[in-house]
């Protein structure tokens, strides 16, 4: 993005005027650099294959490197000229910059420290050959009527710092006098690399389009930032990387974005702190290639939030066996094109830190690609899905709760092996998807279409995952694997649905599943699996609340559980249930133990009612109240068996 200019008479004169000083260290006292300070972040790539699924990770330290003079803010001890802005017009002490009217012109690199009031002007970073100009913001206001407050049109960087104590505003019009393809949209607008530091504040009005936008890299390093746009928030071209700021963005449409569409080495987002409030009409955080987040404080509102989300009917209508045979109906009117996603990237999504309450209208986190979720601490309220990935998801570590959705969890992989999950879904809480899932890539239905071949899968190798749903409790167009964990499942209360839903098999080895719900559709796991599993059907509907627990035959409990809702099914697998065992079955009653999502651990069940007693004599043993019974199958979809009342 470099272009040369043509100079002003007046520019030229200076030029000459100042040559010898240019070739002295003042001509660019920024140039120098220290060893690059790299970015935290890391990018995890995941491998699948037919059985279980890994997670491979590389660092991001190719993706941002931060300077000494992109993190260095100081200029009192550093030559420097003055600009006082005066109304009107503005005085300049020193070198390199000059004064036409309204209008202030930087033509040589160095240090400029701006003070004072513009009521109607701009000024302007345009030097003859590349280099670096620090514009030190020390209690400025600059507005701009006609088109960009703050331009720097020729540069190889400009560095906005912001003095520590001072306010700092900048804004423009809601028109442009020059409004052709390659002229400023921004109220701060670079043709060229824009770094932000220091520890002062700064408030931007963007009315006329975005409040910052550089098309090259934009970096942010420090201060207190406020951005009000009448489009996007926060803009770097080709890369935006923020560290240890604070944001607040009021936009129309996106929050923080990079947008880069053609180059795929670019278009990425790398944060690795700062406190950030964001509000946008559209996403909140954009990438058109990767986002890497390894910490940081987040608010974040699409769209007005979930409460604004499109209105779906259930998936899955009556009759329906398992699959997502009929679309989901949607009452909204918003455009196919819109997106309010809370995160969203066109690549993939890697967070290995943060703590972010996330209200939107749309998915909360979208990957077009794969999503990673290694660490951090996230609350999510989504008027669609809660987290969703085109490819594949991945969560290591963390607190993720999801507290209302659509489907929670979606994506043609998934695999799960640490943190605490908790989901909360109006339709399936964790899919793996086939067919047309009414998710997509802006949001809207009928534009994502999963393949029911290849990978596709549920893994569940450990952690602790909570799900409570009004459609499929786990749902896999694939099959499901679960070698370790905790999984509790609040499953459908409706027939045409289960707590568990899968058409390939559900092979476990390991880890304590629990699953209640309806009757109409209920799965146990499969019979191939090395670890024993009961699926319990009553006679009736059982009131919410009800405890099950199950004992051996000295009276260890194996597992107490009161589920969320009615139900008429339970499943229980665990590693401490054996085959030839005997097992008891009980309902009611109370347990001295601790709760925690319906789970009772470290207490005595004690005054509840013995229903059922039994010993397994295979993987898989289904009873009702008269003792063992045999499941008939699933209607020939494979893998699981579904009870009939």
């Amino acid at each position: 993005m470099k272009k040369k200019f043509m100079r002003t008479k007046l520019a030229i004169a200076l030029m000459s005027a100042v040559l010898l000083a240019s070739c002295s260290s003042n001509a660019d006292p920024l140039a120098s650099e220290v060893p690059a300070q790299t970015v935290s972040a890391g990018e995890v790539e995941t491998v699948a294959d037919n059985s279980t699924a890994t997670t491979v990770s590389k660092t991001a330290s190719e993706r941002v490197t931060y300077s000494e003079e992109d993190l260095d803010s100081s200029w009192e001890d550093i030559e420097h000229s003055t600009i006082t802005l005066n109304g009107t017009s503005a005085a300049i002490e020193g070198t390199g910059a000059v004064v036409d009217g309204n209008q202030v012109t930087i033509a040589l690199p160095g240090v400029y420290v701006v003070s004072g009031k513009l009521i109607e002007g701009q000024i302007i970073v345009d030097l003859e050959s590349e280099g670096t100009v620090k514009l030190v913001l020390n209690g400025a206001e600059i507005h701009n009527a006609e088109g960009s407050a703050i331009y720097s049109k020729q540069a190889g960087k400009t560095i906005i710092s912001l003095q520590e104590g001072t306010q700092n505003i900048v804004s423009d019009g809601d028109s442009y006098a020059s409004t052709g393809e390659d002229d400023p949209t921004a109220a701060i607008f670079s043709e060229d690399d824009l770094t932000i530091n220091g520890a002062g504040s700064l408030t931007v009005e963007g009315n006329y389009n975005d409040g910052i936008s550089g098309k090259d890299d934009v970096m942010v390093a420090g201060g207190n930032i406020t951005v009000h746009a009448a489009d996007d928030g926060l803009v770097g071209r080709d890369m935006l990387a923020i560290k240890e700021a604070t944001i607040t963005v009021e936009a129309d449409g996106d929050g923080l974005k990079s947008t880069n569409d053609t180059d795929a080495s670019k278009g990425y987002i790398v944060i690795e702190g700062g406190v950030f409030d964001l509000k946008a009409g559209n996403d909140g955080i954009q990438a058109e290639t990767e986002l890497l987040i390894s910490g940081g404080e987040y608010s974040i509102v699409t769209g007005g939030g979930s409460a604004n989300g499109a209105v779906k009917a259930e998936e899955n209508g009556p009759g329906a066996r398992g699959v997502q045979q009929t679309a989901a109906v949607e009452t909204s009117t918003a455009a196919e094109s819109e997106s309010a996603k809370g995160l969203k990237a066109a690549a993939d999504i890697t967070i290995s830190g943060g703590t972010f309450t996330i209200d939107s209208a749309d998915d909360s986190i979208h990957s077009n690609n794969s999503l990673v979720i290694a660490a951090g601490k996230m609350s999510i309220t989504s008027g669609d899905d809660g987290i969703h990935a085109d490819a594949s998801i991945a969560i290591t570590g963390g607190t993720t709760d999801i507290s209302k959705s659509y489907e929670g969890i979606e994506s043609m992989l998934i695999t799960i092996s640490g943190g605490e999950t908790h989901v909360v879904a109006s339709d399936d809480g964790i899919n793996v998807g086939g067919g047309n899932d009414q998710s997509s890539v802006n949001g809207r239905a009928g534009e994502n279409t999963f393949s029911t071949t290849g990978d596709s899968g549920l893994h569940l190798d450990g952690g602790y995952v909570t799900v409570d749903s009004t459609g499929d409790g786990l749902d896999s167009n694939g099959s499901i694997y679960m070698t370790g964990g905790t999984v509790t499942v609040n499953g459908p209360t409706g027939n045409n649905n289960g707590a568990l839903d899968y058409d390939g098999a559900f092979e476990i080895s390991g880890g304590l599943l629990i699953a209640a719900g309806s009757a109409g559709m209920a799965q146990a796991p499969s019979e191939q699996s090395t670890q024993p599993s009961i699926l319990m059907q009553y006679s009736s509907t059982q009131a919410a609340g009800t405890i099950v627990s199950v004992k051996d035959s000295a009276g260890k409990e194996i597992a107490t559980f009161a589920p969320a809702k009615e139900y008429q099914t339970f499943v229980v697998s665990s590693p401490d249930l054996k085959q030839d065992g005997k097992y008891t079955l009980y309902s009611g009653g109370t347990s001295t133990g601790t709760e925690t999502n319906g789970l009772y651990s470290d207490g005595v069940y004690q005054g509840g009612s013995e229903i059922v007693s039994a010993t397994p004599a295979s993987s898989v043993t289904y009873l009702n109240e008269s003792g063992v019974t045999t499941g008939t199958t699933n209607g020939g979809m494979g893998g699981g068996r579904r009870t009939r009342g």
